[in-house]
């Protein structure tokens, strides 16, 4: 039976059911004997939301004696995990699952397989549809989608008969009064203030079943003409200068908008019988089942886009298309979204827009980058927004300790106030530090260079005043493609580049995709899943084995860089072959263009990452081959605690500070010293006050770090003096304190160095 079809079948008795005389508890008696029938599933229940806990109220295959007894709160087994999480559960043995528990009073352990589905009334779960089978089996496709319509028409009925308090349905509780405190992941950094605003108004399907679905057809095509009219008025309209990876993100946002197989299993879903909005919410469904299946989070944030994408659907086709930017900002904002995407991000006043939070969001996420360019703080992750914020409170903003409060008390705002006035009287005096050259006390100078990615990061170096761009992230470019960036597409970046950073250098990584930072185009390349990303098929290793790619970025960086020096460096190398066979490329192309008369570079000088510790061992044999090094903290680190920089558990666990990593970075310091090579360290590490005095310590005379990093470090540079620093780290690391970290603050604290 086909998927429509299921469905179908499923909704003509559903439709019965719900225009009968039956009284709300004898539908739902009804609704479980229907699916139960149809799946051929020994149990179908029905779980609703009843004074915060969710209650039993039909059961086909349970005993009966259970229903309006058995309650479990949100979280709770295997139902409570279902409404938390809003997700779909398909297990061939629950028994198996972690949150598995089992409830003597039904008289389901005789059950093996299991299947349910949130009940979702405007956003929130207020219940679940569940299903179990006497023998081990997963669900269909076909069952999962006729239980996700099933839970559709059970939200309708749920509306029409009042079985659940609205209020509470929606997490609206004499609570929401009072100061809340909310936690999440800061995607760009900043503090702002502001009244609530939701992008989106609250979609309701008002009607499942369709009564006619060719009519049903015909408003979807519309919809769709209207929505790819609206996205390619906005590819239009972004300010941000021709060329720029916006344009590269819309275009993928564009892509999503006219993608056949979308369009296609939505007019699926009509077939089946659903209303257009009910189809298209059906497929969004499953969307965001898939959502929480993708490991690869290039891949889910693309999933994200078309998340936005179909909410704007289903405004168009509802006709709710009032979002918070076509109605205008009443005033300085806070956005508050579930997602967003960037076109969506784009229709806003900027003037008005102090900061946006989501309660999903990652740090690789198109609206990202987006909402770096607009310098808009962005908070992500925050969970159960709606249930804590609501339209018009007052909301102070700080992404850079990863918090937002909601409804403050007049001390929080003052508190938040006068901190917001110190953030720009200290910025002011970083600004004033832009054209001073960072020399120590004892008059050294060390070399402050910002680390780049995207064409519109290069203002910012004379704005910060960097000594240069140390670390230019070519992977950018490739990540906000929609397909492998072509040569001169390529070329066109890095000349950008360069011409905006003038006489300053450029440190051109190649590229560095594959372990976190997938992209689809290229999935052949790694098919086998990974099981350690980070220290898997990445970086230069897959970039030598598609020779193509490599050989397409040299080309682009030695045409662009004609007639000008040029600094390149390979990420992720372990032995000296590895750097020889990717300068081999480079030389090939040299070659090429030599023998056809093209302006060469007037000077090449290559180096390296030093990420992979393997390499601190052949030292010897990589000098001679190379100008400059830098260390990747960020991934040294990880190497050597053999810890997933991304594993929250692992996050606070090993210190930058510890004698281990300092101890390494002195044996890598005087490995070098007296060699022809620049040594110097780019990643989080030197961005960090405290962190950026024990390198000092080390012997690191070069950083390269964010530009909102580079005035706090010059003004540090300016208060050391190098000869106390390295006596003391010299004495700390040959007998190391508890606590090193907590000894070089108290160092520097009575040395009248501010490490904050």
């Amino acid at each position: 039976m086909s998927a429509a079809a299921a469905a179908r079948q499923i909704l003509t008795h559903l439709h019965e059911v719900m225009a009968s005389r039956l009284h709300a508890q004898g539908k739902l008696d009804r609704v479980v004997e229907i699916v139960g029938e149809a799946l051929d599933s020994e149990v179908c229940s029905i779980y609703l939301l009843r004074e915060g806990m969710l209650e039993l109220f039909a059961t086909r295959g349970l005993k009966q004696e259970a229903v309006h007894v058995t309650r479990m709160a949100l979280g709770e087994g295997l139902t409570g995990t279902i409404a938390q999480n809003v997700e779909t559960l398909n297990l061939a043995e629950a028994k198996a699952h972690p949150d598995f528990q089992y409830r003597p009073e039904t008289g389901e352990e005789k059950f093996h397989s299991f299947a349910g589905v949130p009940i979702v009334y405007r956003e929130r779960a207020v219940g679940a549809l569940n299903v179990q089978h006497l023998d081990p089996r997963r669900y269909e496709d076909v069952e999962i989608e006729a239980l996700q319509t099933t839970a559709m028409v059970l939200s309708e009925l749920i509306a029409n008969t009042g079985l659940i308090d609205e209020e509470e349905a929606l997490g609206l509780t004499e609570a929401s009064t009072e100061p809340a405190k909310m936690e999440g992941l800061p995607l760009v950094k900043g503090l702002a203030s502001g009244v609530a605003v939701y992008h989106q108004p609250r979609v309701t399907i008002d009607h499942v079943v369709a009564e006619d679905v060719e009519v049903e057809r015909q408003r979807v095509y519309r919809a769709f003409d209207r929505m790819r009219d609206q996205i390619d008025t906005m590819a239009q309209q972004a300010e941000f200068g021709a060329g720029g990876e916006h344009e590269e993100v819309l275009q993928t946002y564009k892509m999503f908008a006219y993608d056949e197989g979308w369009s296609r299993r939505i007019n699926e879903a009509i077939d089946s019988g659903l209303t257009a909005e009910a189809a298209i919410e059906r497929v969004q469904q499953r969307t965001r089942m898939r959502m929480r299946e993708i490991d690869d989070p290039l891949l889910a944030d693309r999933m994200h886009d078309l998340e936005d994408l179909s909410n704007r659907l289903l405004r168009i086709v509802s006709g709710q298309i009032g979002t918070a930017a076509s109605k205008g900002l009443p005033r300085e904002t806070i956005l508050i979204a579930k997602n967003l995407g960037p076109a969506e991000l784009l229709e806003y006043d900027r003037r008005k827009l102090k900061g946006v939070i989501l309660e999903e969001g990652s740090l690789t996420a198109h609206v990202v980058i987006v909402a770096r360019a607009m310098a808009v703080p962005v908070l992500g992750r925050v969970r159960g927004l709606r249930g804590m914020v609501r339209e018009g409170d007052e909301v102070l903003l700080d992404a850079d300790a990863g918090t937002a409060t909601a409804r403050p008390a007049q001390t929080m705002l003052q508190a938040f106030e006068a901190r917001f006035a110190q953030t720009k009287k200290r910025l002011a005096s970083y600004a004033e530090l832009r054209d001073v050259e960072p020399f120590t006390r004892d008059g050294t100078r060390i070399q402050v260079m910002m680390n780049a990615g995207l064409r519109d990061d290069i203002s910012s170096l004379n704005l910060v005043g960097a000594d240069g761009i140390g670390l230019f992230r070519t992977e950018f470019q490739f990540l906000v493609s929609a397909t492998l960036p072509q040569r001169e597409r390529q070329t066109r970046l890095y000349r950008d580049v360069m011409d905006a950073a003038g006489s300053k250098p450029v440190v051109f990584r190649t590229v560095d995709i594959g372990g976190d930072k997938a992209v689809p185009y290229l999935a052949s390349e790694y098919a086998e899943q990974d099981e350690n990303p980070a220290m898997g098929w990445r970086a230069l290793r897959l970039a030598m084995e598609r020779k193509g790619l490599l050989k397409a970025q040299a080309r682009a960086l030695l045409e662009a860089a004609g007639g000008r020096p040029l600094n390149v460096m390979f990420p992720m190398v372990a032995e000296p072959w590895e750097f020889d066979a990717a300068k081999a490329v480079f030389d090939e192309q040299l070659d090429y263009m030599r023998d056809r008369k093209k302006m060469l570079p007037e000077t090449i000088r290559y180096g390296v990452m030093l990420e992979v510790p393997a390499l601190a061992e052949v030292l010897d044999l990589m000098i001679p081959r190379i100008s400059f090094m830098s260390i990747g903290t960020n991934d040294l680190t990880q190497f050597l605690f053999a810890a997933d920089r991304a594993n929250p558990k692992l996050a606070e666990r090993y210190d930058w500070l510890s004698p281990a990593i300092l101890r390494f970075l002195r044996r890598l310091v005087r490995g070098t010293q007296g060699q022809p090579i620049d040594l110097g360290v780019c990643g989080e590490m030197g961005g960090r006050r405290l962190e950026a005095l024990a390198l000092l310590g080390v012997g690191i005379r070069r950083l390269s770090i964010t530009p909102s990093s580079v005035g706090p470090i010059k003004e540090l540079v300016r208060q050391v003096d190098l000869a106390e620093i390295e006596a003391a780290m010299d004495e700390w690391l040959v007998r190391p304190p508890g606590c090193l970290r907590e000894a070089i603050a108290e160092w520097a604290q009575a040395k009248g160095i501010d490490t904050q």
